[in-house]
């Protein structure tokens, strides 16, 4: 067993960042490798893939294996590797853009199938790489380079992606709240199965402030909540505000306010298998209810690799495999002469 004590500087590569001043992805990449000295797998036993994208260059900043592959195909490669890896950890590294659209139909089976790989979404909502475009995550009406006159459809929410695929593992951050995303990235390094944290992130060329109305430091307290299993949902500078339940509904009320007392606020149950709360949490929008950040669902549920590794064993011990031969020649058969 590994016993070695790992600093964020064992995760680090010798290479400069190149990414523009300000931006997000800064600060994402320092507590990263913050998070994975926490969780302590070896730099040698951690592989980072990314796709196309500003993000996706966050590899070669790592002092661990890595592949800067191809647009939309992070998680299909992830998935590979992993499957032919197991005892490997396996971070993947996309964009809204790069994760949602082209590889939109990656991500979701790969959150389907609960392959065993942690992906982190950054989401500035803008493709930024080709300089300006919108992505899928772009709000209604959003005006960039190809979408002058406003964007005539509905984005994505990642989170009900991840929920639509049956996903056991979703959290999410802002860029500026650097101990919410350690806390989140190691819970996703300890969970078993697809983990998806997004990372909510500001490109300070083409979307800068995007994210404004629910991280300015003056109004952030009483728009995000900061969700953890097992505590009160609580919110507000003075933490006075909470979330109960009002009919099929979320509310936000005041405490002392219309007779709701600390007795009436929910508490976070991240680990319950139902999904019904954990969506309706994951889909506040910072508007009538808080923005929800940290660790909203982490259940247990069959890992993808761990069951092909299982069947393939079973297989094996049936049929009699040992060899590729055997197996070759278990089945129907003839020789060319």
């Amino acid at each position: 067993m590994d016993t070695k004590q790992y600093t964020p500087a064992d995760y680090k590569s010798d290479q400069p960042v190149r990414w523009c001043p300000g931006c997000g992805d800064h600060a994402i990449l320092n507590v990263l490798h913050k998070a994975m000295a926490e969780i302590g797998v070896a730099p040698h036993m951690t592989a980072v893939i990314s796709g196309i994208g500003c993000s996706s260059r966050l590899p070669y900043y790592m002092n661990t294996y890595g592949f800067h592959t191809i647009h939309g195909r992070a998680a299909a490669i992830a998935t590979g590797f992993k499957v032919a890896n197991p005892d490997m950890t396996v971070w993947q590294i996309s964009g809204d853009g790069d994760g949602l659209a082209i590889g939109g139909n990656h991500f979701i089976h790969a959150v389907r199938r609960n392959v065993d790989i942690n992906l982190l979404l950054l989401n500035n909502k803008i493709y930024g790489l080709t300089k300006g475009q919108y992505s899928p995550t772009s709000d209604r009406g959003f005006v960039s380079k190809s979408s002058p006159y406003g964007t005539t459809e509905d984005p994505f929410i990642p989170a009900e992606l991840v929920f639509g695929a049956r996903g056991t593992f979703f959290a999410r951050s802002i860029d500026m709240e650097l101990a919410t995303s350690q806390e989140v990235m190691v819970a996703a390094g300890r969970h078993r199965g697809t983990s998806v944290v997004e990372l909510l992130q500001n490109c300070v060329i083409f979307n800068n402030g995007i994210h404004n109305h629910i991280t300015d430091r003056e109004y952030r307290a009483d728009r995000t909540i900061h969700l953890r299993h097992g505590e009160k949902m609580l919110f507000g500078k003075e933490m006075n505000r909470g979330l109960v339940r009002d009919g099929f509904y979320l509310k936000a009320v005041e405490l002392g306010k219309d007779g709701y007392t600390i007795d009436d606020v929910l508490v976070h149950d991240a680990h319950t298998q139902s999904n019904f709360l954990h969506q309706q949490l994951a889909m506040m929008d910072g508007q009538e209810l808080p923005l929800a950040i940290g660790v909203i669902r982490d259940v247990d549920s069959p890992v993808y690799n761990e069951e092909i590794d299982a069947q393939i064993a079973d297989v094996r011990a049936k049929k009699g495999f040992d060899t590729l031969r055997s197996m070759i020649l278990a089945g129907e058969h003839w020789t060319v002469e």
